[in-house]
């Protein structure tokens, strides 16, 4: 047997939000890529019919279901009309989330509505799909869900709370529903990405782009196959983990890669 029958998902069933475009629809793709049939999930019913199209022309069953993963309802909904179509429900990439409010907003001047919109979008919908797949995969007995980080969950800026706190809190959450379901064989594990030009990004490259270890804006496909490793037996092994794609903005540190602040130092220099 390959190594690379590893990574095969053949059959399997994948649900993945915010399918209908950028970094959603790359990994959508890629796990069909990969073998498996896909039921895309977002808000707008043009952009995830383009996916699911995509998706059957690559040879797999795709099912596109408009969702608002801040819904509860709604999820429920998602996870039930899958297993009505498919009768599983082996991986859930918890993909959907967004700026949903302001950016930069100093503390006064934060509303408990903004606060409260950013936090459904992008950690509480990750609740809510990880609640209404989980009996599904425990009853099968295996299954993985991959939950959107961010590498702001391992940094801060200046008046900028509700999306740096939600990322965060995604990566601990990871973690803990890692830790409950190891005896029903169900992994879980987070992609924290970094600059890609389908988001907030796009319009920072004379930031961000000249210093990255991988000097560039990282492209929505190489998500794909991390999400196939993460969703696959290759990682059997790997539960609970946060894995960055960043090109390696991180490791220079938590600023911007370009900034280089000057410090006085003693006799003078900087």
């Amino acid at each position: 047997m390959s190594v690379l029958d590893d990574f095969r998902l053949d059959d399997q069933v994948a649900i993945v939000t915010g399918a209908g475009r950028g970094l959603g629809r790359a990994m959508a793709l890629a796990f069909a890529d990969a073998g498996a049939h896909v039921v895309c999930a977002a808000r707008t019913v043009a952009q995830i019919d383009e996916t699911a199209a995509l998706v059957e022309q690559r040879g797999r069953r795709a099912l596109s279901v408009p969702t608002d993963a801040a819904d509860a309802d709604a999820f429920n909904a998602l996870a039930a009309t899958t297993m009505e179509t498919f009768g599983r429900i082996d991986i859930l990439l918890n993909n959907a989330g967004n700026y949903a409010t302001r950016n930069t907003v100093p503390l006064g001047d934060l509303n408990d509505d903004e606060w409260q919109i950013d936090m459904d979008v992008n950690l509480t919908s990750k609740m809510y799909g990880a609640r209404a797949v989980v009996p599904h995969m425990a009853a099968a007995g295996r299954g993985s869900i991959i939950n959107l980080a961010s590498i702001y969950a391992f940094a801060g800026r200046k008046d900028w709370y509700t999306y740096f706190a939600a990322k965060a809190a995604v990566v601990n959450f990871t973690r803990s529903l890692a830790l409950s379901y190891t005896d029903v064989n169900i992994r879980a594990n987070a992609i924290a990405p970094g600059p890609f030009p389908v988001s907030h990004f796009a319009d920072q490259a004379s930031v961000f782009n000249p210093k990255l270890a991988v000097p560039r804006f990282g492209q929505p496909w190489e998500m794909g196959p991390l999400a196939v490793f993460l969703a696959s037996d290759a990682s059997a092994g790997v539960n609970g983990e946060t894995i960055i794609i960043d090109g390696g903005g991180l490791a220079g540190g938590v600023t911007p890669p370009t900034w280089r602040p000057r410090i006085a130092l003693p006799g003078g220099a900087a």
